[in-house]
């Protein structure tokens, strides 16, 4: 880890802060704040000056206090804009010992998002307000307020927040005291927290209010919303008394801070924020309609609730040393809110769904510009990158995978040993390894790290012996484009077998830390699954004989997250050119009696896939082949709902409309489609939820422009938030390329939130029909993009370019990023371009021969 001897963006670690008291009065109407702050601090050494991070502010005065009282006034402040910092000089050396550092200073509300910033937002009875938010992860507390902005120098805050006495105010602690200035002002006071890092600090003022307190064992948890929103609280308070109680108990250790405000913000460039005591939301993350909400809508909203709550303990309580270790922050608290949501509604079967987002970090690194879990981390563009993929959904997959190969009970007693350990404390990776180990006494630390500090995962190939009496294993590294990078790492793999033999199932695990081993079986095996339990970040490559036999006996011997890894295994082969399109099309014919939610998704995205190689007559042998594959599964659950539907029933209905009538083109399922789409603008509770959204996604990929107005007008008139994002995404669908025109310009005129606006016009790019003209106007309009919107956000509306293909289109999208960069997210867009090689690989490769199969 860099420090401050080798890494310019660190502050010097002999001056430590112990206390801040900060003092902000923000005004909503000219968007800028005045403050001063005093902080508790350690000089280790004697020095002239003090260097403290500052961003975008204004510091007017500057002094330091002694312990006896004395003041010493600095001679001088000099701002360092690149480097985000402020150095304060004094005439005469300041000798070792405790001092407090007093500033003021003064700030802009900005509209990037970030640090402490403004949001308008207009109520139902079209009256516009404005809010006061902070958005502080990860290095923005600095525009804030002055501070040693640095996840190890943890401390104390108290904060003090002058506002309008109309507005609402809430903080990380509980207010204590409102004092009436007189002049339409208060002054309101909130309890010190306990000892954490600036990035976690947070305060919001604005037209809010709050729900009645609801006591989860003694903590007092609230939703705060904007004005005219607390019917739509319910849902998560439950969701957030389940996280709170669930942690609790699983951690061993109370929840850590005084209070726990949920707040819902207009504009956020994250989903949530963990703030201590005072977590901030997107509203669409945090105020849900529950009956008029789909199951992944409210899987979403019970994720993110539980992933921030998760975050109060591991993240909160125990803090990463470096922005190097934010990986185990977000991985652990993805890992640990699958887990809450899979104990709060059994019925998701959150695990099983779990194995899609692996899929997507499996997608990452599968190229040759991934990167390792945990890299070395020097500046905060650095840190802003490291939000991805391979952060969460990797992170939380490997995490997943050793709680698996070790025990659950085991994998728990040692985080609770680690937590306990290191609260209040900064760590390395390295020390929640060694607690487990510690607990466990397997070799945690080997194991991971070779997932850890090494970029990609392995293919593990198996066969069996022909008297079965032997299991071959070997690993090698997967990738898309096999020879273009030579590759010789190995991996400490936790194989779990499955194996059937003559008299019965068995279970074999085996650490698999060489390029190759054999495995003596007690009984003959007759076939054998490398991956059970579906829980192994590899893939599983079986010899002919042996995917045969698990083939022919899939849904007899393989459980539903075994037979989506078989799935997704095989679809990557075809994305590796080593299967063809032809007989995936084939091997997905195999699934017709599949029942199971997360197959069929993989499936469904498979096969859509599989539409974008194919035109004319071959692509109308393709629809009919979807039409085949999708009715009669379609016809098993009916288009209406029944009583005995599970929530993961309503859920798979509405995938089977989208697949029939998207990929199939079926022209009743359209009709029908469009006849539930009318109903629902009649009576919106009339339709089932879930029936509903998969509807509306017909009806725009279908649409024309008298349909398209209302799109528009339910968009800007939603009943909830869900349905605002529903009819916003749905905007891009529509295959016209006027509706296309006016979508786009939405983006950059103020119609959609600056938070919404790069996401829609990722999905914009994946337009079948019009993705070439969405990326024509982000290329035309880069700079403003740029300038208008979060900068976390830019390479993530780019991964839209990689539905772009066609070997033309591809080559405009390379061409335009040889001189245009994302400086947040540099690793991120190359990753985001290899995939798109490998994409217009798969066509040049696959089209051809496809369409002839379909068409002889």
């Amino acid at each position: 880890m860099p420090d401050a001897s080798t890494n310019p963006h660190r502050l010097p670690s002999f001056v430590v802060p112990s206390h801040y008291r900060i003092n902000l009065e923000p005004n909503l109407d000219e968007a800028t704040f005045s403050g001063s702050v005093e902080i508790e601090v350690e000089v280790g050494q004697a020095t002239d000056n003090i260097q403290i991070n500052s961003a975008d502010l204004v510091i007017s005065s500057a002094f330091v206090r002694d312990a006896i009282g004395g003041e010493t006034a600095a001679s001088g402040i000099e701002h360092d804009e690149d480097m985000e910092r402020a150095t304060l000089s004094f005439d005469s050396e300041l000798r070792s010992g405790p001092y407090t550092i007093v500033a003021e200073f003064t700030g802009i509300l900005n509209d990037q998002l970030h640090g402490f910033y403004r949001s308008v937002f207009t109520d139902d009875d079209g009256v516009e307000h404005t809010i006061a938010t902070t958005q502080f992860e990860s290095t923005h507390a600095r525009r804030a307020f002055p501070c040693f902005d640095e996840p190890a120098f943890k401390a104390s805050y108290g904060v003090t927040l002058v506002v309008p006495e109309d507005q609402f105010a809430v903080s990380n602690g509980p207010d204590i005291s409102t004092t009436d200035l007189g002049d339409g002002r208060k002054s309101i006071l909130f309890e010190d927290t306990m000892v954490m890092s600036t990035y976690l600090v947070a305060f919001i003022v604005g037209p809010f209010e709050a729900t009645e307190p609801i006591d989860v064992d003694g903590v007092p948890l609230r939703i705060v919303h904007p004005i005219g929103k607390g019917h739509l609280t319910d849902y998560s308070l439950e969701a957030g008394a389940f996280a709170l109680k669930f942690f609790s108990n699983y951690y061993g250790i109370p929840y850590p801070g005084q209070k726990l405000d949920m707040v819902a913000v207009p504009d956020f460039a994250f989903g949530a924020m963990e703030n201590l005591g005072c977590i901030t939301y997107r509203e669409v993350l945090l105020l849900v309609d529950k009956s008029r909400s789909t199951e992944p809508e409210l899987l979403r909203v019970a994720d993110v609730i539980a992933h921030e709550i998760a975050h109060m303990w591991f993240g909160d309580l125990v803090t990463m040393e470096w922005w190097n270790g934010i990986w185990l922050n977000e991985a652990f608290a993805t890992f640990m809110a699958t887990m809450c949501s899979d104990n709060f509604n059994p019925d998701w079967g959150r695990w099983n769904q779990f194995s899609l987002e692996r899929s997507m970090a499996f997608d990452v690194d599968s190229l040759a510009n991934t990167r390792p879990i945990e890299i070395e981390v020097n500046s905060p563009v650095d840190a802003e990158g490291m939000f991805d993929l391979l952060t969460y959904e990797k992170g939380g997959s490997v995490l997943r995978m050793l709680e698996q190969y070790l025990g659950e009970e085991e994998f728990k007693d040692g985080i609770a040993y680690y937590l306990n350990k290191h609260k209040y404390g900064n760590t390395e990776t390295n020390d929640l390894w060694d607690a487990i180990e510690h607990v466990t006494q397997q070799p945690a630390r080997r194991i991971m790290d070779s997932w850890i500090f090494q970029k990609g995962y392995p293919l593990v190939s198996a066969s069996i012996s022909e008297d079965g009496s032997t299991i071959s294993l070997s690993q090698d590294r997967f990738l898309y484009t096999e020879g273009e990078v030579a590759d010789d790492t190995i991996w400490s793999v936790p194989v779990v077998l499955k194996i059937g033999t003559a008299s019965g199932v068995e279970e074999v695990r085996y650490l698999l830390e060489e390029k190759s081993a054999e495995l003596e079986l007690d009984s003959p095996a007759e076939w054998a699954t490398a991956n059970a339990g579906g829980s192994g970040f590899f893939r599983a490559r079986y010899s002919a004989e042996m995917l045969k036999s698990l083939s022919s006996t899939m849904f007899e011997n393989l459980s539903p997250i075994e037979r989506y890894g078989l799935v997704d295994d095989t679809w990557s082969s075809v994305m590796a050119g080593r299967t063809s399109a032809s007989d995936f099309l084939d091997f997905a014919r195999s699934f017709q009696a599949e029942t199971d939610l997360d197959v069929w998704t993989v499936l469904s995205g498979c096969l859509s896939g599989l539409d974008k190689l194919v035109e004319g007559e071959a692509q109308l042998q393709y629809k009919a082949a979807i039409r085949d594959l999708a009715q009669p599964a379609l016809d098993r659950l009916g288009w209406e709902p029944s009583d005995s539907d599970s929530s993961r029933d309503l859920e798979l209905r509405g995938l089977f409309i989208r697949l029939l009538a998207n990929v199939g083109d079926d022209d009743i399922a359209i009709k029908n489609a469009g006849d539930l789409h009318d109903s629902y603008l009649v009576d919106a509770g009339s339709v089932e939820p879930n029936v509903a959204a998969a509807a509306t996604g017909v009806v725009a990929s279908k649409g024309d422009s008298a349909q398209y107005e209302v799109f528009v007008e339910k968009h800007h008139n939603p009943t909830t938030p869900q349905e605002e994002r529903r009819y916003q995404s749905a905007l891009s669908a529509f295959p016209g390329e006027a509706e296309m025109d006016r979508t786009l310009a939405m983006t950059l005129d103020g119609t959609v939130r600056t938070q919404d606006a790069p996401y829609l016009l990722a999905v914009c790019m994946r337009n079948k029909e019009q993705g070439y003209k969405a990326w024509q106007f982000v290329k035309d309009n880069w700079e403003q993009i740029n300038k208008d919107f979060p900068s976390n956000s830019i390479v993530r509306m780019l991964s839209g370019v990689t539905s772009l293909s066609k070997s033309d289109e591809a080559a405009d999208v390379l061409a335009f990023f040889e001189d245009h960069e994302v400086p947040q997210g540099q690793l991120t867009l190359q990753q985001t371009l290899e995939k798109l090689r490998v994409n217009v690989a798969l066509r040049e490769r696959e089209s051809g021969a496809f369409s002839d199969s379909l068409t002889s």
